[in-house]
């Protein structure tokens, strides 16, 4: 293995470890939200700062090999991606974070009509899916799966896109319990933009491993069915 090798393999452990840490937000927000528990909001928030730590540093070991070794071809894709793919992944991690904040101030438990209702467990499941199933794919370089994890999105927007009648329905039978209906609302939508995160990740592997650009494919089809 040359000293390039040893750096990508590297800056790849630093972000399977900044994963772990998505990872544990992401789920935790769940059991979180199902479980009232203050000490593991806490942990998801304090967590926050470490993942912030792994954005600057992995930036930082990527702008290395890029002064250092010059890498060209597929190496070249791969750090790019690299890149993206951290700056996704922290963004996941913030939206984490802030959901732990809305939990924090919300009234749990959350009222029962309002959690089936507004789908937001089915969200997270449907998140937590495709976090885990893009992992997969970013390990295996598998693209099949990260195409799979880009249609796997629709499921987020359809739920998101009936947010706002569910709330407008669940307002007028509950009408003292918006407080905690906002908090819901707030978390389904940073839900989906993990979601657009995730989504993301999953066009940048097959970037780096197909050479091959995905990103606004889908956007375009929609545009021209519509002049259709």
């Amino acid at each position: 293995m040359n000293q390039l090798d040893k750096e990508l393999l590297r800056i790849k452990n630093k972000v399977e470890e900044m994963w772990d840490l998505v990872d544990f937000q992401l789920q935790s927000g769940r059991d979180a939200l199902v479980n009232p528990n203050e000490d593991l909001t806490r942990k998801i928030i304090k967590s926050g700062k470490k993942v912030n730590a792994y954005d600057i540093k992995i930036d930082r070991m990527c702008e290395n090999i890029f002064a250092l070794f010059n890498p060209v071809a597929v190496d070249l894709r791969w750090v790019l991606s690299i890149l993206k793919i951290n700056s996704n992944l922290e963004r996941i991690g913030d939206s984490g974070e802030s959901i732990a904040h809305m939990l924090k101030e919300a009234s749990l438990p959350i009222e029962p009509t309002l959690l089936q209702e507004s789908r937001v467990l089915e969200m997270y499941d449907a998140t937590t899916a495709m976090l885990q199933n893009v992992r997969q794919a970013f390990l295996e370089e598998n693209t099949d799966l990260a195409r799979q994890v880009i249609k796997q999105d629709k499921i987020l927007n359809k739920i998101h896109a009936k947010t706002d009648k569910m709330l407008m329905n669940y307002f007028q039978s509950h009408p003292d319990n918006i407080a905690q209906s906002l908090k819901v609302s707030g978390i389904i939508k940073k839900l989906e933009r993990i979601g657009d995160h995730t989504t993301n990740i999953a066009e940048e592997i097959v970037f780096y491993v197909d050479a091959k650009v995905v990103k606004h494919k889908q956007k375009k089809k929609k545009k021209d069915k519509g002049e259709e």
